[in-house]
């Protein structure tokens, strides 16, 4: 039987989740108040839009459709690193949780830039 929500099973988007649930705690626990309409906020957004768009992607009609989703779901990465600079910059979080959380973000790009290529290159077998 076929799953119906198949993205649910992408390695990328269970660790998408994993990451977001973690980076949510911190930032709750580690943002000033004051940020909670701006960067909070902002990086909320940004997470969950890695992972919305793993999800939307997933039941396109077409490869190339879904490979655009998964690209929009790297700039969304790109956004929440911008977002730890300005945290670190701000000094809102320490060095040793910036590079874990950066580190985690590499990991999804990583896997998002694979499985836009495997995806690509399924759709050129046709």
């Amino acid at each position: 039987m076929k799953t119906i929500f198949r993205f649910r099973k992408f390695p990328v988007y269970k660790s998408t989740r994993k990451f977001r649930n973690e980076l949510h705690k911190l930032i709750k626990d580690k943002f000033p108040k004051e940020e909670r309409y701006s960067l909070t906020s902002q990086v909320f957004r940004a997470t969950d839009s890695i992972l919305l768009n793993i999800a939307e992607g997933a039941d396109r009609l077409s490869d190339i459709d879904f490979s655009r989703f998964l690209n929009l779901a790297l700039t969304s990465v790109n956004e929440v690193v911008a977002c730890m600079d300005l945290a670190i910059d701000s000094e809102y979080i320490s060095k040793k949780e910036y590079d874990y959380f950066v580190n985690q973000l590499e990991n999804i790009h990583k896997q998002l830039k694979g499985f836009i290529s495997k995806v690509r290159k399924d759709n050129q077998k046709f």
